[in-house]
């Protein structure tokens, strides 16, 4: 039975465990190797349960960990092939890494099939990711986007589970003490994902079947997991909670938290 670990989640580094504790992926490797092995190791997981990493995109909070750790551990890297050639230009991967383009095509590994999506984001070449586990349960991580296309909605509806970006309160954005550029560029189509906008896409992913949402890559300093939390609670009406639908978000660091399908 995979799980879902969402081991570190916010703008300041990230990375997903998905699996069980003799095989599964990680979803970025957006913290140090020390750290990843550290959160790993408080889910009751080991390095050499991680047969392969998936990379999103190439912005430091998703890769920075990933050169010292494929060093050590020689597990391949899946990526676009935009974000392979980012990383190999700019040394962020070990050179003697098993390098793969994964697509909307899809590839198999780790007892999983998973594909790749487009998402709308400011960088290379970005990507969500939806993983169907060998018992046909169906996982989608998808952040880093600032607006939901048809081809998100697309590949995240019907999901069993979907981790899905909430990172910024629109008051909190705008009253914030970033600058105007920076404001500008993460509410923008290609920026990141509103609390609102995602409250939204979630109630269409009850609708068409989705029972666990896990809230993920929020701000630290745009938002709260109380906020988030509440926006989309607040966009819910008609379903139950812990009935319908199982509702968490993930934490800045983990604390062994999992998610079981």
């Amino acid at each position: 039975m995979a799980r879902v670990y969402p081991l570190y989640s916010s703008s300041k580094g990230n990375a997903t465990f998905i699996g069980n504790s003799d095989s599964g992926i990680l979803i970025d490797a957006g913290v140090s190797c020390k750290r990843l092995l550290e959160g790993l190791e408080i889910c009751g997981l080991s390095a050499q349960a991680v047969k392969a990493v998936f990379i999103t995109h190439e912005h430091s909070d998703h890769v920075s960990g990933l050169s010292v750790f494929t060093n050590k551990y020689k597990v391949p890297v899946f990526a676009q092939e935009k974000t392979l050639e980012h990383l190999i230009a700019y040394k962020r991967i070990s050179p003697a890494t098993q390098l793969c383009v994964v697509s909307e095509n899809g590839v198999d590994t780790a007892g999983f099939f998973i594909k790749s999506f487009k998402t709308p984001h400011d960088s290379e070449e970005s990507c969500g990711y939806k993983i169907i586990t060998d018992d046909d349960k169906k996982i989608a991580v998808c952040t880093d986007l600032g607006s939901i296309t048809p081809l998100v909605e697309g590949n995240l509806k019907g999901s069993d589970l979907v981790l899905l970006e909430a990172n910024y309160d629109e008051a909190m954005l705008k009253s914030g003490i970033y600058p105007l550029y920076l404001k500008k560029r993460i509410s923008s189509a290609n920026g990141h994902l509103s609390n609102t906008d995602s409250a939204t896409m979630v109630r269409k992913l009850l609708e068409s079947g989705t029972t666990r949402i896990i809230l993920g890559h929020l701000s630290q300093e745009n938002n709260t997991p109380q906020i988030a939390e509440k926006a989309v609670l607040n966009n819910l009406h008609g379903f139950e909670r812990d009935k319908d639908y199982i509702l968490s978000v993930a934490p800045v660091q983990t604390k062994g938290y999992k998610c079981i399908l």
